[in-house]
């Protein structure tokens, strides 16, 4: 699920190496936090935050899959 998460984030960002997500679990629950560049925040989230809701989204399918919950937080 991080893996996933970095290569969507580290395609729309124009400082990919300054792309850091980590992941805490806890049972069934999930969270990752994505912590982009400054400057690279306004990619990330998007126009009226359409590309965090995809990508909160695209999380909460594979979570499905797997059982959990996810919660994606941006930074």
């Amino acid at each position: 699920m991080k893996e996933l998460v970095e290569v969507i984030a580290k395609a729309l960002v124009d400082n990919p190496e300054e792309v850091v997500v980590t992941e805490k679990e806890n049972g069934r629950n999930l969270t990752i936090e994505l912590h982009v560049a400054p400057s690279d925040m306004g990619k990330v989230i998007g126009k009226q935050g359409r590309i965090a809701k995809a990508i909160r989204t695209v999380a909460r399918s594979v979570a499905i899959r797997n059982d959990q919950k996810v919660m994606v937080e941006i930074d």
